[in-house]
């Protein structure tokens, strides 16, 4: 089985290419690959599969013939990525599979649009955040009131107060499974400035990542909440580099680098 490696923001994934739908990719498997100590190593699994072949996104193939599969750590299917989107787009770049700077991808989450800007930093169109209102993370001791945001998937983003670096998130924090039957993926954040924010992430189904795109997202969001304007353009500091968020009336984008690092042939099996 041929795989890629690449990230954004360190935010890092396996690119299983399957163009022909031919790979069966049990959530066991997904969850050997990306063992950093006996797989490959990663944060999750993008499966590079052609829409109408994919029964579950096929409504979505007449505006995009690519459909990203993406996978949790734990094998756990996933909405949607907002890094790994940028990843899948600089792989079929690279792979010579797109020419064109602007193209658009289908996801569990829906329709994603995409550029490639001069710089050679991948934009992506998120959809318009939905705000569900609010809700409570628990890291140790310490409670945090967050905003419920939906990016296609379930985040909490927390303005803590706390210096972000000093929090343990080795273990998943606490959260109203009432709100979140399925899990949720937890940001905790300070603004430092004028639209900018440093922030880590607890993914649900990862652990803690170096960086999430729809977090980043729903970050801004939250920041732009509590400063009482919905628009505008965030830096968003992650542990493993810096992304821009651009928030408008109508939707939101995500801009940041993406590369391919490695490439081989994968020896596991189920």
């Amino acid at each position: 089985m041929r795989f890629l490696k690449g990230h954004g923001t360190e935010n890092d994934f396996v690119i299983l290419p399957d163009p022909d739908g031919e790979l069966d990719v049990s959530a066991s498997l997904v969850a050997k690959i990306c063992d950093r100590r006996t797989g490959i190593g990663a944060d999750g699994v993008l499966r590079v599969a052609r829409t109408k072949q994919s029964h579950e996104v096929a409504e979505q193939a007449s505006a995009a013939e690519w459909f990203m599969d993406y996978r949790n750590a734990d094998g756990s299917v996933a909405e949607m990525c907002g890094n790994g989107v940028r990843v899948f787009v600089r792989y079929l770049i690279d792979a010579g599979l797109v020419q064109q700077p602007e193209l658009a991808v289908a996801t569990r989450g829906g329709l994603r649009k995409v550029r490639v800007e001069p710089d050679g930093d991948i934009t992506v169109d998120m959809g318009r955040p939905v705000i569900h209102g609010e809700s409570v993370a628990t890291v140790g001791s310490h409670e945090y009131t967050g905003l419920y945001v939906d990016m296609g998937n379930p985040h909490l983003a927390c303005a803590i107060g706390d210096p972000v670096v000093q929090l343990d998130l080795t273990h998943q924090p606490g959260f109203d499974t009432g709100v979140f039957p399925g899990g949720v993926n937890i940001e905790l954040f300070n603004p430092v400035g004028t639209s900018r924010a440093v922030m880590r992430v607890f993914e649900r189904g990862s652990g803690e990542t170096r960086s999430c795109g729809t977090g980043a997202v729903a970050t801004a969001v939250a920041a732009a909440n509590l400063s009482g304007d919905s628009t505008g353009t965030w830096t968003i500091e992650v542990v493993g580099g810096t992304l821009t968020v651009t928030l408008d009336e109508d939707t939101s984008y995500l801009s940041g680098p993406a590369v391919i690092v490695a490439s081989g042939e994968l020896m596991l099996s189920d």
